[in-house]
């Protein structure tokens, strides 16, 4: 994620919009790197705020739809604490679960003009979305959970390839899908690699997504502004 933060053009952004981007994504890489070593609160503390910078972050941008990113961001954040602590699985599931219901109703309201291709992908997410969960979903988690979950998350995914956002950000939602099909593997007892490499690319797919997500949103917001004044 560090040479993909280099590659990226965050010279032009506003000086707090980009401060809050390089802050979150240092703490995402704290939390890779450290997350094995910690327990208890510090654990909570750290993983919770990746995210939450980025919701912040987001209320630096003076546009109009800042509000409506931030809170997708702060409910993710949410979902990443609850997701830590004991007994509260299923609580983080529907705070991400609201977080993309509100990213929908937004990414629905900058919609595009759009070619067939771009239905047709918008299509195969959904459908993803609906597969996914009876091949994966392990038992002894509820089926329909998982299912209403993955179909929000890759409609969220498919609104935002529908939208006038960057593609960046619409690539950072399909990491974001990435991330929790590996992790509805890990969850029914599979692998892709290992224990340690896979929970390393859960974390990795889905922070640098949703990073990515703030950042390419982040830049349609500031795009459309100028081009209104």
């Amino acid at each position: 994620m560090t040479a993909l933060a280099a590659s990226l053009p965050l010279a032009g952004l506003p000086v707090r919009f980009r401060a809050g981007l390089t802050a979150a994504l240092a703490t995402g890489l704290a939390y890779l790197l450290l997350s094995p070593m910690l327990d208890g609160t510090a654990n909570v503390v750290l993983k919770g705020s990746g995210v939450t910078l980025l919701a912040l972050s987001a209320l630096q941008l003076r546009t109009d739809g800042e509000r409506w990113l931030a809170a997708i961001m702060a409910l993710g954040a949410l979902g990443d604490v609850l997701l830590a602590l004991p007994g509260l699985f299923i609580a983080g599931a529907a705070s991400f679960a609201a977080g993309h219901l509100v990213a929908i109703i937004f990414y629905a309201r900058h919609r595009r003009a759009v070619g067939g291709r771009d239905w047709l992908m918008a299509a195969l997410l959904l459908l993803f979305g609906l597969a996914m969960p009876p091949l994966l979903t392990p038992a002894g988690l509820p089926f329909g959970q998982t299912l209403l979950h993955a179909v929000l998350l890759t409609a969220m995914a498919a609104s935002l390839w529908l939208s006038r956002f960057p593609r960046l950000a619409a690539l950072g939602a399909i990491a974001f899908v990435l991330s929790d099909t590996i992790l509805v593997l890990r969850l029914g007892g599979g692998r892709l690699i290992g224990p340690t490499a896979d929970g390393a690319m859960v974390w990795a797919f889905y922070f640098g997504g949703q990073w990515l997500i703030a950042l390419g949103v982040g830049r349609g917001l500031l795009a459309r502004a100028a081009h209104a004044d």
